[in-house]
């Protein structure tokens, strides 16, 4: 039987306390790319995951405050790179990475959440043809959702005036890109819908990047425009540009 050594004998918490902080400055940040597998989302909203690629694996946590910050939602099978921090779990003395962002890897994350909401909201029955209210032939007044500077606006009252000169426009200015633009859009059409003067609601706006149209491509504003009572008209970036809002709408009216 080996001898006691008289020098320095570790406890495996201060071991595994020396390891981590080891870690945590050797590499305090690094970008890293893989395989997302055995992903998972318990009650704490924290997902968990393991990142692999064909040699190696590597559990994975991303923290739900960052998550919040995502555009997509990572999926198993799913190549990754993001930007992460190297640490030991300590009561298991696993290592693991703690992603303070991730993207995926070839289509960007506007791109990826834009086909995985579609899918959901297809699954759900948002787009059948089915739930389609009918449009007002000749409406006595309309509501217009969109910039109260833009240019969207201002094809749409000249168009209005030269074809339904007798028709009432209600106009409901709003954000339509950047922070709080989502919020607005979703309270002008309950707005709309608490009011009941107008029969036809026209939400639109001028063209732009995917990411410029994010909000219209909002989960909660889709939901938004299929429980509003009122049909509801889309009007959205240039002919070439389909949106969430444009699959849910009653009427996707083509724009210059």
């Amino acid at each position: 039987m080996a001898e006691r050594q008289t020098g320095h004998i570790y406890t495996v918490s201060i071991l595994t306390r020396e390891i981590k902080t080891l870690l945590e400055e050797t590499y305090p940040f690094i970008w890293i790319s893989g395989e997302i597998s055995n992903y998972s989302v318990p009650s704490s909203g924290h997902s968990y995951f393991t990142l692999k690629d064909k040699q190696a694996t590597i559990q994975a946590v991303l923290f739900k405050n960052q998550k919040l910050k995502m555009r997509f939602q990572p999926e198993d099978g799913m190549m990754v790179y993001g930007l992460a921090r190297l640490s030991i779990y300590e009561p298991r003395g696993n290592y693991q990475l703690i992603f303070e962002h991730l993207e995926p890897e070839g289509a960007g994350s506007f791109q990826i959440a834009f086909e995985q909401i579609k899918r959901k909201l297809s699954e759900k029955g948002y787009f059948d043809q089915k739930f389609k209210k009918q449009i007002p032939f000749l409406p006595s007044t309309i509501c217009i959702i969109t910039s109260g500077t833009g240019a969207a606006l201002r094809d749409i009252i000249h168009i209005s005036n030269r074809r339904f000169s007798n028709c009432r426009l209600e106009i409901i200015p709003i954000k339509v890109q950047g922070n709080g633009s989502e919020d607005e859009i979703i309270n002008a059409i309950h707005s709309a819908n608490e009011r009941q003067k107008a029969e036809i609601i026209i939400l639109s706006r001028g063209g732009g990047s995917l990411e410029d149209l994010a909000s219209f491509n909002s989960e909660l504003v889709a939901t938004a425009i299929f429980h509003s009572k009122i049909p509801i008209i889309t009007g959205i970036g240039h002919e070439t540009d389909f949106t969430i809002a444009d699959f849910v709408a009653d009427l996707r009216a083509p724009t210059p």
